[in-house]
């Protein structure tokens, strides 16, 4: 469904994508990690044809920059900032809808699942809402319409607990007909949704991990983690991936995410002269594991 070749984009000399080739077939569903910087919202940019860009890009076997109105016609896209739209919500939901032949009441509807009541606020301008309100409208439009591919940059990030729950559970209903890229930096939550995971580092694709969907991409993965010596980088960094540590410093106890695990250990390489052993074993079930 998608075909990149050799994309890379510059921002004056700052080369933000570097020589990107990926294939996406229809159906993948995908979660595209990586720090700030890497280059992950860039690509969606190009993807949406918003960019100019070295290389190939074709999804469906039309060019994102040249046949953009085309393109565009088939993507449901949830970006990362919300625009600063005037137009009011009543407006905005119509003429989304008109675009992408949708049905607005389908919007409407979304909308309220989500929790967010379109009536109260139809009059009002987009820029006005608040951030939880802006993020739950743009959710309704991109799910709105019958799109076959949906691409969402960190789109649970300004959503209540509730609403979070309920997104995740409308992208599931739509798993089998659509093709998603889902930018999180809360990987958990995509780990029972996604079938593969990318992972981006300085403008390149530096994990491909595809996972058949019966193998643990849903699960999490308990680890125990033995340091020859307390050690203040270490302790940092394990830190971040909430694992915690007995009064010595030196085992370290945590749980990572079935689609991290691979990140999880390309991060533990860096500290290989102090790790003594390591065990990395799968939960199955209450009380049940397996290494």
């Amino acid at each position: 469904m998608i075909r990149c070749e050799n994309l890379s984009k510059n921002f004056r000399r700052a080369r933000v994508l570097d020589g990107i080739n990926l294939d996406i077939a229809l159906g993948e569903r995908i979660a595209l990690i990586g720090s700030n910087g890497a280059g992950k919202t860039t690509l969606f940019r190009c993807l949406l044809g918003e960019y100019v860009y070295d290389g190939k890009i074709s999804i469906e076997g039309h060019a994102p920059r040249t046949e953009r109105t085309r393109v565009l016609g088939n993507i449901g896209f949830v970006p990362q900032l919300p625009p600063p739209l005037k137009m009011p919500v009543g407006q905005l939901i119509e003429f989304s809808a008109a675009l992408s032949g949708a049905d607005p009441h389908q919007i409407d509807a979304i909308a309220a699942r989500l929790g967010l009541d379109v009536a109260s606020i139809r009059t009002r301008p987009f820029i006005k809402l608040s951030g939880g309100m802006k993020q739950k409208l743009l959710i309704a439009i991109a799910l709105g319409r019958s799109a076959k591919l949906l691409i969402m940059d960190e789109p649970a990030a300004n959503l209540d607990p509730e609403a979070r729950k309920i997104f995740f559970d409308l992208l599931a209903e739509r798993q089998h007909n659509a093709t998603m890229i889902i930018s999180s930096h809360r990987i958990d939550e995509v780990a029972a949704l996604v079938n593969r995971v990318i992972e981006m580092d300085l403008g390149k694709i530096v994990l491909d991990d595809k996972v058949a969907d019966d193998v643990s991409l849903s699960g999490r993965f308990a680890c125990r983690l033995l340091a020859r010596r307390a050690d203040a980088a270490l302790a940092k960094t394990l830190a971040t991936w909430q694992f915690t540590a007995d009064a010595d410093g030196c085992v370290w106890q945590g749980e990572v995410a079935g689609p991290d695990r691979l990140r999880f250990i390309g991060m533990l390489s860096r500290y290989v002269a102090l790790i003594a052993d390591l065990r990395l074993t799968e939960k199955v079930g209450a009380g049940r594991t397996a290494e």
